[in-house]
């Protein structure tokens, strides 16, 4: 192993060494004050609840929309292949 491998896999260690550290970190504070704060997990359980029913509605919205535009395209398909069938002329 040469000295530039070996100077990668040494900074490749120390920087998976600090981001464990930061999510030990972080993921130990949010269970404290989860913790700490069992009142808030229920906000956050309705805020998540609230988040859903608005995400099912829209994705009721845009299933109408994709109806509409199916069938608009239709329509206009519909229009295209009679002024192709058309006889020249407009007659």
């Amino acid at each position: 192993m040469d000295d530039n491998t070996m100077a990668v896999a040494i900074f490749g260690m120390l920087m998976s060494g600090v981001v464990l550290s930061l999510f030990s970190w972080h993921f130990g504070r949010a269970w404290a004050e989860r913790l700490r704060n069992p009142g808030r997990t229920d906000a956050l359980k309705a805020l998540r609840d609230e988040v859903a029913a608005e995400l099912q509605q829209l994705r009721g919205e845009v299933g109408e929309l994709a109806e509409r535009l199916d069938f608009a395209e239709r329509l206009l398909a519909k229009e295209r292949e009679a002024a192709r069938l058309a006889p020249p002329g407009g007659r």
